[in-house]
């Protein structure tokens, strides 16, 4: 946080609001990308102005540059938002929204009884509170490998849903325009396979690395990529079934409403729309 020393208002700055521990305790992080303190809790500050108008920046919300900016800005010990794991993201994203406007957020679902609208007053404090780290201690078998996963960083996450955004435009927009069939087929077979690259480039981000039968372990990654490009499908298939199982771990708890048409509870997912999340009353 920038300072000018001797500065008269210097007493009026942002001030810590509430102190959070880690989904990750601060594992996965690289060094120096986070100065995790001794307590093992860190400070969040709220937002300012600056914060708020880089979240309506819609360019700086789809690069995840903005999401950075405001992570740094609000938890000074954070010094690489980049390099922060996913299983993190949400928690941080939370305590700021805490720290800058309070606990509650009106938040909009749709019955799934009887379609009617609804508008609850949400407690963040809870959503934060049931968001816990999966479990990635426990390595995966197959043969006489052993593969042991972990969360990868937003930055890598981020880049990885832009490129399948893309792909899957370029798919969507081929479909619909007027080209030969065989230049659209060739092109299709093109984002088909970029698509297929990201998701094995997925299972290589998500491994921390892979033990032999005699104790070895390889935790390369230009190796353990080039392993999941020629291995059987058996094995990204396992992969990608144990990380999405790991996700839904990660995830916020659903929400038990009551519906104030036909009076039923029903369960909404709590979904992260930055540029409304952090906007006041939302």
């Amino acid at each position: 946080m920038e300072s000018i020393g001797n500065n008269p208002l210097s007493k009026y700055f942002r001030q810590p609001v509430i102190y959070i521990r880690l989904p990750s305790d601060g594992r996965w992080w690289e060094p120096e990308s986070l100065n995790l303190p001794e307590t093992g809790e860190l400070a969040i500050y709220p937002m300012s102005a600056r914060d708020e108008i880089t979240l309506k920046t819609p360019d700086a919300l789809m690069n995840g540059q903005g999401i950075v900016d405001v992570i740094q800005s609000c938890c000074p010990n954070i010094k690489d938002a980049w390099k922060c794991p996913s299983v993190d993201v949400d928690a941080i994203l939370i305590s700021i929204r805490i720290a800058t406007y309070g606990n509650k957020m009106s938040f909009e679902s749709t019955c799934t009884h009887c379609q009617e609208r609804n508008t609850h007053e949400l407690d963040l404090g809870e959503s934060l509170g049931s968001i816990q780290c999966p479990e990635y201690q426990q390595p995966i078998a197959y043969d006489d490998l052993k593969i042991k996963l972990k969360p990868q960083q937003y930055f890598t996450v981020n880049r990885a849903n832009m490129a399948t955004f893309e792909e899957q435009k370029i798919m969507s927009t081929l479909a619909d325009q007027e080209i030969d069939a065989d230049t659209k087929s060739q092109m299709l077979r093109e984002s088909m396979q970029k698509l297929i690259d990201l998701g094995i480039r997925a299972c290589a981000l998500s491994t921390e690395y892979v033990e032999l039968a005699d104790g070895t372990r390889v935790d390369n990654f230009d190796y353990i990529l080039e392993f999941y490009r020629n291995a059987e499908l058996e094995v990204t298939r396992r992969l990608q079934e144990t990380v999405n199982q790991l996700v839904e771990q990660g995830k916020i708890a659903p929400l038990t409403l009551n519906c104030f048409g036909c009076n039923t509870a029903y369960s909404a997912e709590l979904q992260f729309d930055y540029s409304n999340f952090f906007a006041q009353g939302f």
